[in-house]
């Protein structure tokens, strides 16, 4: 096995997931800047101008299935990088609200259809033993832009009132960078086999993988999976309604925990909470901090322990800190106890939801409908960190912060019920023996 092509593969395509975690939270320390540039009205600051790239990346996440599957996941991803480098260009420059959120959403479209393309090559060329972490690369990169975005917020916050173009327009090197790097990887051997059937393709990135291979044998295990597939079923047909309703509660609870809402408003609501703004951001730093670290952690464990036991240990985690923050905002406590307590929440999800989410959706549907499969875990995803966030300004004004983490406490609670009696474990399992396992008479 060359596990170094296969983790400089893994570690090239998860850089996807850097610019899906930079240009998800840049926007934070651009917020009051841009509601200041632009007052029209917190309902239309939150839905369109914080908004606009989580709505693209809805349509991403709906329709990224498609070019993944005709074009392959190597090629997607290149346009994915382009789009990236548009978007960061585009928004910079914008002088309209309304331009802003065009580009702002080419960006989303990005972000949305690396969802399904990265996660799925990855896991397609993984061995079954080490597939949680290679996997998992794509949800460290996505912590790892985040940290890099509050960074940046940071560092770039002093340098004048356009200050908020510079945050979102250095998007464009990393990606650029991206684009060019995402060339040298080989394309999917399951791809080339169950959507082009080429063999010869296929056989040279099997040995690319594995010298050591018996090559024809292994391409004749994924071919004879895939002819016992019907090919004009789909992934709402009835032997796949488990994984569906897998996907769905785990992108669902992955939302319902509060997690894009709160990094898209971090700074804002450390300034609730008592800050000062420059504290306020660097803050910020400090989730970011956190959030790779303990994704390091949820990386190292998640093919030793297994998806399930890091899934228990996030919910309890989210429960404890969500229930201290929502309590600290209802007694009016100021200082630091709500940032550490968001601290807590945040390592939660690391090693929890963030270590798992794209990893599980990954590995529970068929070869022939991974694609689908992940893109409709990415819509749930997705559609739910469009809607929750666009809310947040105007339930933070109207009702409060307390009830709001109160209601994300109590929707981890249901979280770690569904894990406890719903949830397999996926590890060390081929994906070929996994269809299998999902698609038992339930």
């Amino acid at each position: 096995m060359n596990h170094r092509k296969i983790f400089f593969w893994s570690i090239t395509v998860a850089l996807a997931g850097f610019l899906f975690g930079f240009d998800t939270v840049v926007i934070s320390g651009a917020d009051l800047s841009l509601q200041g540039l632009w007052p029209r009205g917190e309902v239309f600051h939150g839905f369109v101008i914080m908004a606009s790239a989580l709505w693209g990346t809805v349509i991403g996440a709906m329709f990224g299935g498609i070019p993944t599957d005709k074009f392959g996941r190597k090629k997607t991803l290149f346009w994915i990088g382009i789009f990236y480098v548009v978007s960061a260009v585009g928004s910079a420059l914008a002088n309209d609200p309304w331009v802003f959120a065009i580009f702002r959403f080419i960006g989303g479209l990005a972000v949305g259809a690396s969802t399904i393309a990265a996660p799925a090559y990855v896991s397609e060329i993984a061995p079954p033993q080490n597939r949680g972490k290679l996997v998992a690369l794509y949800q460290f990169n996505i912590v790892f832009g985040i940290l890099v975005a509050f960074l940046s917020n940071y560092l770039l916050n002093g340098i004048g009132e356009n200050a908020w173009r510079w945050m979102i327009g250095v998007e464009a090197f990393p990606a650029l960078a991206y684009t060019l790097m995402v060339l040298t990887v080989p394309r999917s051997p399951r791809w080339l086999l169950v959507k082009k059937n080429d063999r010869v393709a296929a056989a040279k990135t099997l040995r690319l993988i594995d010298p050591n291979m018996d090559v024809e044998a292994e391409m004749q295990r994924i071919l004879s999976d895939h002819e016992l597939a019907d090919k004009s079923e789909t992934i709402f047909s009835d032997r796949y309604r488990f994984p569906l309703m897998l996907a769905f509660l785990v992108a669902f609870f992955n939302q319902f925990s509060g997690i894009n809402a709160f990094l898209y408003y971090a700074p804002r609501i450390f300034e609730i909470a008592g800050l000062e703004k420059s504290a306020a951001l660097l803050s910020s730093v400090g989730i970011g901090v956190t959030n790779l670290i303990f994704t390091l952690v949820g990386l190292s464990l998640i093919d030793r322990f297994g998806r399930k036991q890091l899934m228990y240990i996030g919910s309890v985690g989210y429960i404890i800190s969500l229930s201290l923050v929502a309590m600290a905002f209802m007694l009016g406590i100021k200082g630091m106890a709500v940032p550490i307590f968001l601290f807590l929440f945040i390592a939660a999800h690391a090693v929890g939801q963030g270590a798992v989410i794209w990893v599980f959706i990954s590995e529970i549907f068929p070869n022939h409908l991974r694609a689908s499969g992940q893109a409709f875990g990415s819509s749930v995803h997705w559609v739910l960190a469009a809607a929750i966030p666009s809310l947040v300004p105007v339930l933070f004004t109207n009702i409060g912060a307390a009830p709001v983490f109160g209601f994300f406490a109590f929707m981890m609670v249901l979280q770690l019920i569904f894990v406890w009696r719903m949830m397999p474990e996926t590890k060390g399992v081929s994906l070929e023996d996994l269809e299998k396992l999902m698609t038992k008479k339930r």
